[in-house]
């Protein structure tokens, strides 16, 4: 811990004079006498997260992009008006384009799918607890996945929705497979992406899904669909989208469980901790392209570093900063221990577009869907 917590004060000092020297993408030919301290910081970048290039030519270039993407950590940091911190991430030798094309879900962003919204009669009215964590309730989450560079966090989030909802309704922990999802959806294109709704139907037209120790995640999709062979764990009635309202997310995410909701994963490539409060000019809300599982809320310090007022009541109180907790599927050396925090009530990064959760209870019948078109 002290050997990270020394970097992180060398890096603090190194992205600082990387942001005052120059506010475009530098180059290591462009940092003059700064060399040393950008390759000391690279070096340890690379022996973090075990990198390694075919040739110097390469190292250099990944070099360059590690220099930009600490200034543009740097400009984030400024920009935020949350919590949230910035700075060396697995991700940080990656271009932007390059981050998008292995870890974002093209198909997300490709149009609004043709579902109903709707809200269950069982929330309207329920009043809103201060804060909620189902990360606490014994058997609810399941650990967090590591979709690596297969693009299936389409199948991740329903998956773990399935699981938290299954804990809860009957109080019997499941882990669900995501490979399941991969090969035998006839919607979702496995690694290439998909929607959450691919993976509702893929349950709902196999009966079910079994168990991630049976159909173990292979981090690549595979021509053959294996589902007949094991035993469903775990199965839904049904799917609705819920409204585009966060109070109503909340009074949900209490009173039902977790849900999956779809981001636009920009400001992720460069997250550390902390509540992003982004602009809709840093993370456009429109533009989603990234499936996670929404777990909880809170509040916390506020951005001007104010606690909460102590003579307030506990349900309100003053100057505090409102956030979702979201689980990613990025491994848990990620973020918060594979965890990240949005502000709650300004539609950050496009949190309200497709709040989706199935409807979990004893199968009656088993009906056939089709995609929705």
């Amino acid at each position: 811990m002290a050997r990270t917590v020394h970097f992180s004060c060398l890096l603090a000092l190194l992205v600082a004079s990387l942001a005052q020297g120059t506010r475009g993408s530098p180059t290591a030919q462009d940092l003059g006498p700064r060399p040393l301290e950008l390759k000391g910081a690279f070096k340890w970048f690379q022996i973090q997260f075990n990198r390694s290039y075919l040739n110097p030519a390469e190292h250099a270039r990944r070099l360059d992009i590690f220099a930009h993407n600490l200034a543009q950590a740097q400009r984030l940091q400024e920009d935020d008006l949350g919590t949230a911190e910035f700075g060396v991430t697995p991700f940080s030798d990656l271009t932007e384009e390059e981050f998008g094309q292995l870890y974002g879900n093209w198909r997300a962003a490709g149009g609004d799918p043709n579902v109903s919204r709707k809200i269950g009669p069982e929330e309207q009215g329920e009043p809103v607890p201060p804060t909620c964590d189902w990360r606490k309730a014994p058997g609810v989450i399941s650990s967090v996945r590591n979709q690596k560079t297969c693009r299936c966090c389409w199948a991740i989030a329903a998956a773990g929705n399935i699981e938290a909802l299954w804990a809860i309704r009957f109080r019997q922990p499941v882990e669900v497979s995501v490979q399941e999802l991969l090969d035998c959806g006839r919607c979702g294109d496995g690694c290439e992406g998909g929607f959450v709704w691919d993976a509702y139907v893929t349950v709902l037209n196999n009966s079910g899904l079994a168990s991630e120790k049976d159909y173990p995640f292979q981090g690549h999709s595979t021509p053959k669909c294996l589902a007949k062979r094991y035993q469903k764990v775990a199965w839904i009635q049904d799917f609705v989208m819920l409204q585009d309202n966060e109070h109503m997310f909340a009074q949900h995410l209490a009173t039902q469980g977790p849900i999956a909701v779809t981001i636009n994963m920009k400001l992720l490539q460069h997250y550390q901790k902390g509540v992003i409060k982004a602009t809709p000019t840093a993370c456009d809300p429109r533009l989603v392209d990234h499936s996670v599982l929404l777990v909880g809320f809170g509040k916390g310090k506020g951005p001007e570093g104010l606690q909460p007022d102590s003579s307030a009541s506990c349900s309100h109180p003053r100057r505090s900063a409102p956030y979702w907790i979201l689980k990613n599927s990025w491994g848990a050396s990620w973020g918060e221990e594979g965890y990240f925090r949005l502000h709650r009530g300004s539609n950050t990064c496009g949190i309200t577009k497709y709040p989706l959760t199935a409807r979990v209870d004893r199968p009656v019948r088993k009906p056939r869907v089709s995609c929705p078109p």
